[in-house]
């Protein structure tokens, strides 16, 4: 396919570039910045004249695209006065959504968030492993603007017959050089309590956006994506019952297991994480 990757400069978007080309599909990157050869377009995604157009096409970059990954975003929250942090979040999301509609563009994914899930979990999960089901209950900004987006994307596939979008609600992203830190709260459950001692390894990312990619449904969807395990070296039941005494296990946990369910991720997709942090300390 011929595909844009929004924010491919991005800790998550390099992986998900590199991984879209070994497929073989011709990737084009959108970004603020980047590297001159790359096949990278320099866009102010919060413009949608320069979205649409970009969308249409690129002199000596692109005619015509298949499928848009939008990962472009500010990241997080506290990086941005809050309100410039959601409509900057939720304008390229808009322009992105709509120039494809308009484009004929029939395949998106977009980057969603964990943060929906009640992140920080300074009050108790629902159970765990916590799914896809669970009420959406953002605590921010940010994860406010990635409700908004969901709703976005449920409403666009109603009006557009032929377009599928997937919202894939990613871990907290890592790159092998980040888990040099993990050893240091191996002491200290309550140090990564707040999202139920999750992660996602930027590879594993990128495998997910391209099975997400393959498939063609009718209705919207979001999937978590995490990594198999989790953080810690201790097993993730005994974790829960330290640090959220009372949470029902909604069902058997075996040994360092995600708390963050990636079950409809594997069974819908085919997502099928390969990288754990232990590999690499």
């Amino acid at each position: 396919m011929r595909i844009v990757v929004t924010g491919s400069s991005g800790k998550l978007g390099v992986a998900v570039v590199d991984r879209l080309r070994e497929a073989g599909h011709t990737v084009v990157g959108f970004d603020s910045r980047g590297e001159r050869g790359t096949g990278f377009v320099q866009i102010d995604m919060t413009d949608y004249g320069q979205v649409a157009d970009a969308i249409a096409g690129v002199d000596e970059r692109h005619a015509g695209l298949d499928a848009i990954v939008h990962l472009a975003a500010t990241p997080a929250p506290g990086l941005r006065p809050d309100t410039a942090l959601l409509q900057d979040n939720l304008a390229m999301t808009i322009n992105v959504f709509q120039a494809a509609r308009r484009g004929g563009v029939r395949r998106i994914v977009h980057a969603s968030s964990e943060t929906l899930l009640g992140l920080p979990l300074t009050e108790a999960p629902p159970y765990a492993p916590i799914d896809e089901a669970a009420e959406t209950r953002p605590n921010f900004m940010y994860a406010v603007g990635k409700h908004l987006e969901e709703e976005l994307a449920t409403k666009l596939m109603r009006l557009t017959p032929g377009l599928t979008i997937t919202g894939l609600r990613f871990s907290n992203v890592m790159a092998i050089e980040d888990y040099a830190e993990y050893p240091s709260w191996q002491d200290d459950a309550s140090v990564r309590r707040w999202n139920l001692w999750g992660y996602i390894d930027r590879r594993d990312g990128a495998q997910a956006v391209e099975r997400a990619l393959a498939v063609e449904r009718d209705h919207y969807a979001t999937y978590i994506i995490a990594a198999a395990d989790t953080t810690m070296r201790r097993d993730s039941a005994e974790l829960m019952a330290e640090e959220f005494p009372g949470v029902p296990l909604s069902r058997p946990v075996e040994g360092r297991e995600t708390l963050l369910s990636i079950d409809a991720a594997r069974r819908d997709l085919g997502y099928d994480p390969q990288h754990s942090w232990l590999d690499h300390v």
